[in-house]
């Protein structure tokens, strides 16, 4: 959610539209070949059957561990995989390593009122424009024509605030909606967030759906939310990083792993399911990214000397590999990672366990191979893995060839 980035619903702003030129996108890049296509012809032909499996529904976690690093682990590195506790991190990665995070910070996004007619509605704020204005999922029997008044969190005369439906977005036949937010005189659409808004955790975790007051609010503000979380704009963690305690990461310095972060401000549309059996006939939701100046000199360094570039979670991947393939440090992204996807960047991967038929399926499996995937998820239901945001995590390694 950001001013600066396109989305639909599935470092500091102002970076760098191109790399400096002291450090040139030859030199930040070494041995990347010229932009090509987001996808490669693959060995077979995928289809969305392919990426299906089935999923008990008790392995979908509800609630985060007690500690952020005593989830599971699951090794997928080797032949055979390896149960191990994420605090074991440390000992599996090596000096000059390079971690990249992705900062960027959950918003309380999602919101309840009503129309002037009383009728129930919920607002799922996408992105905050300039001024007053956001874009948002409207969820409500029926829609209020353009110019209409909803009342959010009481109303403005019951301390909550109003808004006027302007009209839809992106276009007179856009999925999103575009509001004027009217709060106390200066209260600006972040502000007005964090007083009334709730977190929009996944619609998997089905204890909060719908529900003004949440008893497990407070947790959730805690641990839906990394410990490094720094850019305020997303819908949804990067959630591969919520393991990371302090514990870890100063496990992790003394190992001579180094650290780095980009932005990427996940949009609701990282659960919208795909709909068809031909992957290429598949629109993926546009997401706002950065990757900082710092971070450039940092990939470059760890290339000059020998080390993995370790990217924590799959939209610390899309960041790194946009990147690659524009030249862009900063912009919107609806890169698409199937089987065949040439990878330039990421060597190592710590990422969950997704959901059945999702982009993040078919991105992992481009990763570290279809079959090495599949196995690995058989593995983790046999061993009764946590599924999903508040599940467990895996390590896998680019698979060579």
């Amino acid at each position: 959610m950001s001013s600066k980035r396109g989305g639909t619903f599935d470092d500091d702003a102002g970076g760098f539209a191109t790399i400096q030129p002291f450090l040139s996108l030859e030199r930040a890049r070494p041995a990347l070949k010229p932009p090509m296509p987001a996808t490669a012809s693959p060995s077979r032909t995928f289809t969305l059957s392919d990426f299906d499996f089935a999923l008990p529904p008790e392995l979908i976690a509800q609630h985060p561990v007690p500690e952020r690093s005593a989830s599971r682990l699951l090794d997928g590195r080797a032949a055979e995989p390896a149960d191990r506790i994420f605090r074991d991190l440390p000992s599996l990665l090596r000096a000059g390593d390079l971690l990249v995070f992705n900062d960027t910070r959950v918003v309380k996004a999602r919101l309840f009122g009503e129309k002037a007619s009383g009728g129930k509605l919920e607002l799922l704020i996408e992105r905050v424009l300039t001024g007053n204005e956001v874009v948002a999922h409207m969820k409500v029997s029926k829609k209020p024509l353009p110019g209409s008044t909803v009342h959010m969190a009481g109303g403005k005369a019951a301390g909550g605030f109003d808004a006027t439906l302007l009209s839809r977005w992106p276009d007179a036949d856009g999925p999103l909606f575009r509001f004027a937010l009217h709060g106390p005189a200066g209260e600006t659409p972040w502000e007005l967030m964090e007083r009334h808004g709730h977190l929009p955790l996944p619609p998997y975790i089905e204890r909060q759906q719908n529900a003004e007051h949440d008893p497990h609010a407070a947790e959730d503000s805690q641990r839906y939310q990394t410990v490094f979380a720094r850019n305020p704009g997303a819908v949804a963690a990067p959630t591969a990083a919520l393991h990371f305690d302090e514990a870890v990461l100063a496990g992790l310095e003394a190992r001579g792993v180094r650290r780095a972060s980009v932005t990427l401000h996940v949009g609701a549309g990282t659960f919208q399911p795909v709909k068809t059996e031909n992957l290429a006939e598949h629109r993926m939701h546009s997401e706002w990214y950065e990757v900082p100046l710092a971070t450039l000199a940092a990939l470059e360094r760890c290339r000059q000397q020998g080390g993995r570039v370790v990217a924590v979670g799959t939209t610390t991947v899309r960041t790194l590999e946009s990147w690659a393939r524009s030249g862009q440090a900063t912009g919107d992204t609806d890169i698409f990672i199937t089987p065949g996807f040439e990878f330039q960047v990421v060597d190592v991967l710590i990422t969950n366990f997704h959901l059945p038929k999702s982009t993040l399926m078919m991105l992992v499996s481009a990763f570290a191979g279809y079959e090495q995937v599949m196995g690995l998820y058989r593995h983790a239901i046999a061993q009764g893995y946590r599924f999903f945001s508040y599940g467990d995590a895996m390590l896998l390694e680019r698979r060579s060839g």
